[in-house]
């Protein structure tokens, strides 16, 4: 089998928002897999905000991908040819791709989709890591309960949409807030979350919570941080829960903002806990049975945001962290 295998690889480390003159591309041959290894034919990619703190020098709990390497990112993939047992020409998995059209992976690498429980799209979207990130996050972590009163920034974001709808389904008071009229109403009458608030159109984003959670918060689903984490601190109620869960906000300001508003954790006895996705590994089944059920009954809804090809990643990317995605940001590569 000859195929050319088309690469973005990441040519300098951004300043703020990362943008398209970052990255080159490049074309080089398939590697035929040795032993225990698959070569794959990727179709989708998704595009997600941790991906910029990679580029960085020192990203934190992740290695830096190295100037000159193909940029990381994870998606769907369908098995072209394979010296494992495990997989078959034909299966999808879900893998660390990269952005390229047809990698070679080790075969541990990979974890087989079973598409009783949804198609290619569902696990790009409501049964990838987005959605179990908003399942261990909400619940685990924010340790929801029927009646609770529950704030989601970024609501209309891949996470967000699936954390909304997870406490909806507990039965919640959930209010969203998002970035735009279309968004919000997206929130409004397709989640059917009890309030929206526009972030965009409000001048004073403390008050506009005050007025969407009159009774405080007991649970605040955090993908922002920055300003409208210190303005959901002003809200919290006794004993409240603060899911950190991503700072998109702050991955590219220059400098980070300050949170002045921490004395309410205190005041309030309140908790706020950061966590990733990843410790939770041995448990992922647990969360796409969940999901799963709920999705195939036409409960649980996610909507994406899908560029064509390839060479739309880098594009992507800075769209994700100038807010101008609708929904979860995929790259529909095969």
């Amino acid at each position: 089998m000859t195929l050319t295998n088309h690469r973005i690889l990441l040519r300098s480390r951004p300043t703020g928002i990362p943008y398209p003159d970052d990255f080159v591309s490049d074309t080089e041959a398939t590697r035929r897999p040795a032993k225990d290894e698959v070569l794959l034919e990727t179709l989708y990619l998704s595009i997600d905000p941790a991906m910029r703190s990679w580029m960085s020098e020192n990203p934190g709990y992740q290695r830096a991908v190295p100037l000159g390497d193909v940029m990381r990112g994870g998606g769907i993939g369908r098995v072209l040819e394979s010296r494992s047992s495990d997989y078959q020409p034909g299966e999808l998995v879900q893998a660390r791709l990269g952005w390229q059209t047809h990698p070679t992976l080790p075969a541990r690498y990979l974890q087989k989709l079973d598409m009783a429980k949804g198609d290619a799209l569902a696990w790009i979207g409501p049964l990838g890591l987005s959605g179990v990130t908003a399942y261990f996050g909400m619940r685990d972590i924010g340790e929801l309960t029927p009646g609770d009163r529950v704030l989601v920034s970024g609501a209309a974001g891949g996470v967000g949409q699936i954390a909304a709808q997870i406490a909806r389904f507990e039965a919640c008071h959930v209010t969203g807030i998002a970035g735009g009229t279309e968004k919000c109403a997206y929130l409004a009458n397709e989640l059917r979350l009890d309030a929206v608030i526009d972030y965009k159109a409000e001048s004073d984003l403390p008050a506009a919570i005050g007025r969407a959670c009159p009774d405080g918060i007991d649970v605040y689903f955090d993908n922002v941080g920055g300003p409208t984490l210190d303005a959901a601190l002003l809200h919290l109620r006794p004993q409240a829960r603060v899911v950190l869960c991503g700072r998109i906000s702050q991955v590219a300001a220059d400098p980070p903002y300050g949170i002045r508003n921490l004395g309410q954790v205190l005041t309030r006895r309140a908790r706020m806990q950061g966590f990733q996705v990843f410790s939770y590994h041995d448990r992922y089944e647990e969360a796409r049975t969940w999901l799963a059920a709920r999705h195939q009954q036409g409960q649980l809804h996610q909507r994406l945001h899908i560029l064509d090809g390839l060479h739309h990643a880098p594009e992507a990317l800075g769209m994700l962290f100038r807010g101008e995605n609708n929904g979860k940001l995929v790259v529909r590569v095969g």
